[in-house]
């Protein structure tokens, strides 16, 4: 298969960047493409747009990695403590997420969250809760995962997910677990299913943490 030029693949980005509703200012965004390698900079008003943009980037085909240098600067701006009761009130209006067993910690911005959860799904629903508020420029997840199962049951159930999309072809990808990592080798044909793998694996009873060796060959 032939593999894309940086210029194709800079002007699809672009245009992605551009219809995408979710980034307030793709104007002001750059983008610079090497070998495949997509690089943004410029800014944004909301951390949301920033995380916006670095998927964005990524659902381009012929895209093998994204590098998100873009700044994060709020139209208004808010203090830290009411970014911080914000995002509490966030977290506790989830019912999926164990809001009692979570700490926000807010600096210049940035929103640090701590504690422990059950399932991998709620560290990053957590995350997703707090992105969207204003005056928020970074997050900083270190909630941990506590699995109540085996690690030959988490393989299983990825193994399981990864059979069941359409948008994978499980047999070319090679799950394998250490401690508690879940560790992804294989190939597949675009950034788009490299992403889909993680997210199965991340979503299966008990993952506490991805690694993705997955390669991208077009």
């Amino acid at each position: 298969m032939q593999i894309r030029n940086d210029d194709s693949i800079r002007d699809d980005v672009l245009f992605e960047l551009k219809w995408d509703p979710k980034i307030e200012s793709s104007s002001d965004i750059a983008v610079a493409v090497k070998d495949g390698v997509v690089t943004l900079s410029g800014f944004v008003r909301s951390y949301w747009g920033k995380d916006a943009a670095g998927k964005a980037a990524k659902r381009v085909y012929g895209v093998r990695g994204v590098a998100n240098d873009i700044e994060v600067k709020p139209a208004t701006a808010r203090t830290d403590p009411e970014i911080a009761r914000e995002a509490i009130q966030q977290l506790e209006s989830h019912v999926s997420i164990p809001s009692d067993k979570i700490k926000v910690t807010v600096e210049k911005g940035w929103v640090t969250l701590e504690g422990t959860v059950d399932w991998q799904y709620q560290k990053s629903l957590a995350e997703s809760s707090v992105e969207k508020l204003k005056g928020v420029v970074g997050i900083i997840n270190n909630i941990t995962v506590k699995p109540k199962v085996t690690p030959t049951e988490i393989k299983a159930k990825i193994e399981e997910a990864l059979r069941r999309s359409a948008e994978l072809n499980a047999r070319r990808i090679r799950v394998e677990i250490d401690g508690e990592t879940v560790k992804l080798y294989g190939s597949v044909r675009s950034w788009a299913e490299r992403q889909e793998a993680e997210e199965a694996a991340s979503s299966a009873p008990g993952t506490v943490k991805v690694e993705n060796y997955i390669t991208i060959q077009l």
